[in-house]
């Protein structure tokens, strides 16, 4: 099946949000939810190069880093992590850090994790929805309270935490120091405007993240090279055979799939592991005469749903 709906894996955390709303109705009333990560439905299905989750923040995460494809593999691990995220919701205080304030040296870098002056170097920006940040591998990075945003990343979970606000977690001054950049984070590039409907988002050398706003009752084919998320921002649409709404990804598997837009419009990101985007990937069809809207499909029950506690 070359379109599937993504299965929903529950990440509950202690900094995660009770109210998942407009993007799940899962109900996290009893528990944080902080993390919901999109995997293959047949759990037999070779594993994607790339995850793509949603995070939920009531607290500021931990300050930290990841290593990259050399440093993981040394350790035994497939690759490292890079990853990029689209800011979907922020409340008004809400910031995210992204790099250091200025250069500091590697012994500078152990005694700031040592003391938890690190906080006070991290370099804190405001966020609001549609913003973008890609985070390469080696940057120190953290996410703050009041947000919520989708992640797209290669598929790793070496993780090393620099600072954890008291949560009494390990932190890794070692390998910290060893993989960080301990500098600003070079100025991101501007988004480009590939077509009217597409914008490059994040062009990396591990993926290409997009943002596609198609034209309510328009017809598409999505010709993927290689596998492609998709996660619907806003509207809906039948997308091959499976109907998506707003916080529904789906997992195409290449090929050719079908988009049939909805009469509310569709917004997505979409991405995929290629260098630079595929010019070919959306191509319109023509319009189709007695147009019906495609139904929106019911959200995801239990049976979709695996729980992994923090």
């Amino acid at each position: 099946m070359p379109t599937e709906h993504a299965a929903v894996r529950v990440v509950h955390k202690p900094w995660g949000s009770h109210d998942l709303q407009p993007w799940s109705a899962i109900d996290g009333s009893h528990d944080a939810v902080g993390e919901l990560w999109f995997e293959r439905a047949d759990k037999d299905a070779p594993t994607p190069a790339l995850l793509l989750k949603l995070l939920f923040t009531s607290e500021p995460l931990s300050i930290q880093v990841h290593p990259d494809d050399t440093y993981a593999r040394a350790m035994g691990m497939p690759n490292g992590k890079s990853e990029a995220w689209y800011i979907l919701s922020a409340g008004p205080d809400a910031k995210i850090g992204a790099g250091l304030k200025h250069r500091i040296t590697a012994q500078q870098l152990r005694t700031s994790i040592k003391d938890g002056s690190i906080v006070d170097l991290v370099d804190w920006r405001p966020v609001v929805a549609g913003d973008v940040i890609y985070i390469p591998a080696g940057t120190i990075h953290a996410i703050g309270a009041g947000i919520v945003l989708a992640e797209i990343q290669q598929q790793s979970d070496a993780t090393f935490r620099l600072f954890d606000y008291g949560r009494q977690r390990e932190l890794h001054e070692d390998a910290s120091v060893a993989v960080a950049h301990p500098w600003p984070l070079p100025k991101a590039s501007q988004p480009i405007h590939l077509t009217s409907e597409r914008t490059i988002l994040v062009a990396s050398r591990h993926f290409v993240l997009e943002r596609a706003d198609l034209p309510p009752g328009s017809s598409w084919a999505l010709l993927a090279e290689a596998e492609t998320w998709m996660l619907v921002l806003d509207g809906h649409a039948a997308i091959g055979l499976a109907a998506a709404s707003v916080g529904e990804a789906l997992f195409v598997a290449g090929g050719r799939t079908s988009i049939e837009v909805g009469s509310g419009g569709l917004s997505v990101i979409i991405a995929y592991p290629a260098s630079r985007p595929v010019a070919s990937l959306l191509q319109r069809l023509g319009e189709r005469p007695g147009y019906v809207d495609p139904v929106a499909p019911p959200v995801f029950g239990p049976a979709n749903l695996v729980e992994v506690r923090p």
